[in-house]
């Protein structure tokens, strides 16, 4: 992704995670436009829970989190820094974040996904990444979420089932990194 990113000009970046001045400045010096949605943040909000009925449990207003937060105003990227996210939304958000990142990616662009490998420890931990012009990515602790499931290489394809292609390495810290292609 990094050498995406220095070897292409004015790309258009959707990063989906808590916001990193770091990375706003990172892109924007390389003459990219970076657009941020912060999905957690809005997904934690109360008002996106319906109470459920007769001691049913609550449900996840999706239909109005997807028009407020998934509706880009026609904005298409190039590339998209999904992070981890995947493995802190609400589950009945996941399919629809990944229908709205497939919908708004331009044909031959690229999603960076990290999946973690573990669900206790500090590495499972949501994080804010930070891109660097070395050959890796900080990360520094995030807001608390808790992370509601760990994905396998299996899971993950049938998640990415729509696009073209993808490639899985192994990071630090057990997590799984992901190239996407559309």
């Amino acid at each position: 992704m990094l050498k995406h990113f220095r070897e292409l000009d004015g790309l258009r970046v959707l990063d989906i995670g808590v916001t990193s001045p770091s990375n706003i400045n990172y892109l924007t010096s390389l003459g990219h436009s970076i657009y941020i949605a912060d999905l957690l943040v809005e997904a934690a909000k109360p008002e996106w829970q319906i109470p459920g009925r007769d001691g049913e449990a609550p449900t996840f207003d999706v239909e109005g989190f997807a028009r407020e937060n998934l509706n880009f105003a026609g904005r298409r990227f190039d590339a998209i820094l999904l992070w981890d996210a995947v493995d802190f939304l609400p589950e009945s958000l996941v399919g629809p974040v990944i229908e709205s990142v497939f919908d708004v990616l331009d044909p031959g662009g690229l999603i960076l996904a990290f999946f973690h490998t573990s669900a206790q420890g500090p590495e499972s931990e949501y994080c804010r990444f930070n891109l660097t012009d070395h050959e890796e990515v900080e990360m520094q602790p995030g807001p608390e979420y808790p992370i509601r499931r760990i994905y396998n290489n299996r899971s993950i394809e049938r998640l990415l089932f729509k696009f073209s292609s993808y490639k899985f390495l192994l990071a630090r810290d057990n997590i799984r990194e992901v190239i996407i292609y559309k």
